[in-house]
């Protein structure tokens, strides 16, 4: 992760800020001018990992609410292990795909409705680097609303029995 020094100097070449001596050189290339959409996407995106993080407590609470969760491990981990009662499968290689969907063939294949970009989704996967990337992936389709349960499958386990297939 970026520390003070890498975001700041992030910052100054997203924002096209110069060096402090100098300023950028005559020979190498302008800096692109970004919106400050693109530029609150990109800070937002590097610090989704703190704000966007759900500990066991937090999701158990959820699971009561109106919230999708979406377990993104392929589906033989989920039929191995076991998952968080409640949730959906759909591996990390078909999130960018699956949240594209119209919703009749989302409703098909996964056997439920389509999220809007308004509501509100959590990730899901056994160690939360996944779930973390399914994350990205929605923030950057455009879902406001996202989460991420860091603790993932290996940390429910420990409180509670997952789900298994009979």
């Amino acid at each position: 992760m970026w520390g003070c020094r890498g975001l700041r100097c992030a910052a100054r070449v997203l924002l096209g800020v110069p060096r402090a001596a100098g300023g950028w050189s005559s020979s190498g290339p302008r800096p692109l001018q970004p919106g400050l959409r693109t530029v609150n996407v990109i800070f937002r995106n590097l610090d989704t990992a703190a704000d966007c993080s759900l500990s066991y407590k937090e999701l158990k609470g959820l699971l009561k609410s109106q919230m999708t969760l979406i377990d993104v491990r392929e589906k033989w981990e989920t039929g191995q292990f076991g998952k968080i009662p409640g949730s959906i499968n759909i591996p990390l290689g078909e999130v960018m795909e699956a949240l594209q969907m119209n919703p009749k063939d989302f409703k098909e294949r996964y056997n439920q409705d389509m999220p809007a970009k308004t509501d509100h989704l959590v990730f899901s996967c056994m160690a939360g680097v996944r779930s973390k990337k399914a994350l990205d992936i929605a923030m950057s389709l455009g879902f406001s609303r996202v989460q991420h349960y860091a603790g993932g499958l290996e940390e429910w386990a420990k409180y509670e029995p997952p789900e298994t297939k009979q």
